[in-house]
């Protein structure tokens, strides 16, 4: 298999594709996840956890919303993974994430992930290239575990913003005032180390066995529709059906 050069991977949408279509699409496609999501849950053989790993502004919060917009949030779960606490820090790295693995019948999120581990504290230097290797190792076995054990599909989103898009989109964090509150100091800290970031997840790509899929990110409405369609496929290829009493209960 030929190595994966992010580079040459899309960051936008084909042209001559109609916007509006697109959104009355995903529209449609995501009221059907609510559906399909409905019945894995009563029927409770599957379960899927759903990864969004990009840079800082490439949509992980806007994309998880809209595509699971109709889910119920008593069987969907959304965890953002931040710097580990003092606890965390105490354990392996794979221990803070685990329990967030979903059940039979639910859908977890992950924004931002383990993945981390072998991004931010490579590019910062904070981990040799050995502990590296070997957390990528130990990342493959365990999403292999909860594949073949679980039965979960473990669905990647590489959210493939531009260095340009991602200038504008941080900008307007200060120059917009009603995005003021998503603005941090350190995303422009963080947005030095570029190509070092991109090399990580490069690597990344090429070593993880599940393979990821590359998402187009600089325009909202076709990252959207992206993701909607890629989880809605593999919802329809679970083919979840809602249980029926093989004999029906009755009472005086």
């Amino acid at each position: 298999m030929s190595k994966i050069s992010i580079s040459k991977l899309p960051t936008k949408a084909p042209e001559k594709l109609d916007k509006d279509k697109i959104k009355s699409e995903r529209e449609k496609i995501t009221y059907e996840i609510g559906e399909l999501a409905l019945k894995m849950h009563a029927e409770k053989k599957h379960s899927l956890l759903v990864v969004f790993q990009g840079m800082d502004s490439s949509g992980k919060d806007g994309v998880s919303r809209k595509t699971f917009r109709y889910c119920a949030p008593s069987w969907t779960n959304a965890h953002a993974f931040g710097k580990p606490t003092d606890l965390e820090f105490a354990h392996d790295f794979l221990w803070r994430v685990h329990p967030l693995a979903p059940k039979k019948g639910d859908i977890s999120i992950f924004i931002r992930s383990h993945y981390e581990d072998v991004l931010i504290q490579r590019v910062h230097k904070w981990i040799t290239p050995k502990r590296v290797a070997a957390r990528m190792n130990a990342i493959n076995a365990w999403e292999k575990l909860l594949k073949e054990d679980n039965n979960t599909t473990v669905l990647k989103f590489f959210l493939n913003l531009s260095y340009e898009k991602q200038g504008k989109k941080l900008q307007e964090r200060i120059d917009d005032p009603e995005r003021n509150w998503k603005h941090k100091d350190g995303d422009w800290e963080e947005r030095k180390h570029w190509k070092k970031y991109m090399k990580c997840y490069e690597d990344v790509l090429n070593e993880s066995e599940i393979p990821w899929i590359n998402v187009p990110a600089d325009q909202r409405w076709y990252r959207d529709y992206f993701v909607a369609k890629e989880v809605h496929k593999v919802l329809k290829k679970m083919n979840p059906q809602l249980p029926i009493l093989e004999t029906k209960p009755t009472f005086d």
